[in-house]
């Protein structure tokens, strides 16, 4: 063994917490950093809160498309608990450590959240294209039991090839430093502080990315080029706006959140930067799951009765 790699041996035994360095090169915004990310914490609980209050409560939303909406908001909630109060923490204190075991168990959830929001965004497509394409079969393809089983399978799905991974990634020894130029711990910016050659590791993230990430798009894809094939030939102008809104809402919360997730796990090692990375990562992470409710109450009537009703019936 050369002094080097026991100089390296001996870096990485030493390393038991990782330093998250966030936004610390913005010394000047912390107190609005922390002020905004809180203030955006808040419109996420509230605003998904209120989803699944009114899809649960309100009889004219008792549909699959509202159940798959109400896992939706329910996984947003987690999803974004798992990054943002631990953001919130590192602003107020600055106190930007993290122990190994703190930091493996964030990248596992974060990692589980996050297929199963391709998978279930993937059923949500489904549930569009069997209500669209074949509406007399939709209450028979779409029943109780079929949609449990699909919610179910998205939640629990990615749970094993997650934990395989995140155990992969920190069976790896790390050296040289222990500083992640990144607000949580991520697979990119972890890689990026191993020892020796990552490549049999990076070829795992690509092959897993590619089974969470571009196989529901593509399926998402297929559903939706199918859809809009059915809404052209729909024989009146009014019919195909109300199937084309129906499918809006979900399609552009799509983009949003496979575009920047596409990019960040299946661009090379070599062309991540870390200023790139927490841009994109900000937009999957924080970004999509504060607009959604947005996005689905905004543009779909029956949601904004629904949150009429349930005002007017606080009110009274």
């Amino acid at each position: 063994m050369t002094c080097e790699e026991m100089r390296a041996e001996d870096n990485a035994s030493t390393i038991i917490q990782f330093v998250l360095l966030g936004f610390s090169d913005l010394p000047n915004l912390q107190g609005l950093l922390f002020r905004m990310f809180s203030i955006i914490y808040v419109v996420i609980l509230i605003g998904n809160s209120l989803i699944i209050i009114i899809t649960r409560l309100d009889a004219a939303l008792q549909a699959p498309m509202y159940f798959f909406l109400e896992n939706f908001s329910s996984l947003e909630i987690c999803y974004v608990s798992v990054t943002l109060p631990r953001i919130l923490v590192n602003l107020w204190t600055q106190d930007r450590s993290i122990s190994m075991l703190g930091c493996a168990s964030q990248m596992c959830f974060f990692l589980m959240l996050g297929a199963t929001e391709c998978f279930l965004l993937a059923v949500m497509a489904y549930d569009r294209y069997v209500a669209i394409c074949n509406p007399l079969h939709y209450p028979l393809v779409m029943n109780h039991k079929m949609c449990i089983q699909l919610a179910v399978g998205s939640w629990l799905s990615g749970i094993p090839v997650q934990i395989g991974q995140t155990c992969q990634i920190f069976s790896l020894h790390f050296c040289n430093s222990n500083q992640i130029n990144h607000f949580f711990c991520d697979i990119p910016p972890i890689l990026k502080l191993a020892c020796g050659d990552t490549f049999v590791h990076e070829i795992a993230v690509y092959i897993v990315a590619m089974l969470f990430v571009a196989v529901p798009f593509m399926l998402i894809l297929t559903s939706y080029s199918k859809i809009i094939s059915t809404i052209l030939r729909l024989p009146t102008a009014r019919g195909r706006a109300k199937a084309f809104s129906t499918c809006s809402s979900h399609l552009l919360v799509v983009l949003l959140f496979f575009g920047s997730a596409t990019i960040t796990y299946l661009r090379p090692k070599s062309s991540h930067t870390a200023g790139i990375d927490k841009l994109l990562s900000l937009f999957y992470t924080i970004v999509t799951p504060m607009f959604n409710p947005m996005i689905y109450s905004l543009r779909n009537k029956d949601v904004i009765a629904a949150l009429k009703r349930l005002l007017l019936k606080k009110i009274v």
